[in-house]
């Protein structure tokens, strides 16, 4: 099982994205319970990506457009850096 860091930017778009829908946050936190199973988890379609900020990093999906950003510890494979989350397009577009 893998464990959680969190980014501040993380933490700041998700709370940004997902306000008062509760069904949103239910469809990631499913996401983000097999991302710690299982990074490659068939349904997340986890690959890497050229993302905005962090270069490239790996995406996993949450819904059809919603990603989460992220990638492994250097110092712990164990651990996984959240970094992101965002769509692949509008305001909180995290591809580049």
């Amino acid at each position: 099982m893998y464990k959680f860091r969190v980014a501040s930017s993380y933490k700041n778009t998700f709370d940004e994205i997902i306000r008062d829908n509760d069904a949103l946050r239910k469809r990631v936190m499913v996401a983000l319970e097999k991302l710690a199973e299982n990074p490659k988890h068939p349904s997340l379609h986890s690959h890497k990506v050229n993302t905005l900020a962090y270069g490239q990093r790996w995406s996993s999906g949450a819904t059809g457009d919603i990603r989460i950003i992220w990638d492994y510890d250097n110092e712990n494979r164990l651990i996984i850096l959240l970094l992101d989350i965002g769509s692949h397009s509008g305001t909180h577009k995290v591809y580049k």
